[in-house]
């Protein structure tokens, strides 16, 4: 009804609420591990803000591409997503297929051009950086580049995130691998080609890197972005184990990742709720627990929101200067040339 409107004035994420309210009073999320740039506490604060809202999330270690298989293999069923969280090549992927419902939640203006779709099918509340997390209680001397990585003691102890071919993060794990390499934002061949030579040196295994491989001491030299490992440090100090996170020296490589409203979604009142919610102030500081960099940083430093604790989170702040990002262009010609080398050369070579 009209009064709705009225009563909340000219609040859009008040109006959501009360429309989410009306219409399943449910989000179907997927794909946020509670460890992933803090998503426990991101989620836990939509709960707060926003009570009598589920938010199930489904299959929560899924990679991107699982992400967008899952919107074609339940669409028009009661548990489809209604939101997602991928890679920026997937969210490209995602474009190109008509799987987004365009929305701009209202803290949009103080988002940076390279984090948003012009389109607004998407927009990125975080981003992370490219870093080497090492058990040190098992490697004491760490890795502290991607050279670092050749070198003969580490063998048979370096993992990636995932198959780069399905995972976004270890895809920019052999982008900032190419960095580091002679290659660039353009060029990811050098990165395929470091991870070749990883691999037939023996340093590289084929575990996935994930919270119980690390706390076994499965993978103790782990490649992932810098926001999932504060979540992880707790569970690996529970386990008798010292990690330490190191930026490589020889490649600052970061990337935002897209969320976004899935389209034909059944909530989708819910879904724009969740999306206003993660680019709320209160989201943002939730990621910021967790390490991720929120893409409103800006702003919330100039408004005095970012705490010194909050920081000891974060890169240096020389190192955040530095940081190459991909545009989606970018993105879809690594993920390509990545798609057509990385089986012969690295996983069945």
């Amino acid at each position: 009804t009209d009064t709705t409107a009225a009563a909340t004035g000219d609040d859009p994420v008040a109006a959501l609420y009360q429309e989410c309210l009306d219409n399943g009073a449910r989000v179907n999320l997927i794909a946020l591990p509670d460890e992933w740039a803090n998503y426990k506490g991101v989620l836990a604060s939509f709960g707060e803000k926003f009570p009598g809202i589920e938010y199930p999330v489904q299959n929560p270690n899924a990679s991107s591409q699982e992400e967008l298989d899952a919107i074609v293999n339940l669409a028009g069923q009661d548990d489809m997503p209604d939101a997602i969280d991928v890679s920026p090549a997937k969210a490209v992927i995602a474009t190109e297929q008509g799987l987004w419902q365009p929305f701009e939640p209202s803290t949009i203006g103080e988002v940076p051009d390279n984090m948003k779709d012009p389109d607004g099918n998407w927009v990125s509340a975080y981003y992370g950086i490219m870093s080497i997390g090492t058990i040190t209680t098992i490697v004491p001397n760490p890795p502290k580049s991607f050279a670092d990585l050749t070198k003969p003691e580490y063998k048979g102890l370096v993992a990636l995130n995932g198959d780069p071919r399905e995972s976004g993060s270890a895809l920019a794990a052999v982008m900032a691998a190419s960095i580091a390499n002679g290659g660039s934002a353009d060029d990811i061949m050098p990165g395929i080609q470091f991870f070749a030579d990883l691999k037939a040196s023996g340093n590289l295994i084929p575990t996935e890197v994930t919270q119980a491989t690390v706390i076994s001491g499965e993978t103790p030299i782990a490649l992932d972005w810098s926001y999932n490992y504060p979540g992880l440090a707790a569970a690996v100090e529970d386990a008798g184990f010292e990690i330490e996170i190191n930026f490589p020296s020889d490649a600052a490589y970061g990337a935002p990742y897209a969320q976004g409203v899935v389209m034909g979604s059944p909530h989708q009142a819910c879904a724009k709720l969740w999306i206003e919610h993660i680019l709320s102030d209160e989201g943002a500081l939730a990621y910021l627990g967790g390490g991720g960099m929120p893409a409103r940083f800006a702003a919330l430093e100039a408004a005095g929101a970012i705490s010194e604790e909050d920081k000891a989170n974060l890169p240096p702040a020389d190192l955040l200067s530095e940081v190459v990002f991909l545009t989606p262009e970018q993105s879809t010609a690594a993920n390509d040339l990545l798609l057509a080398n990385w089986g012969p050369m690295v996983a069945d070579a």
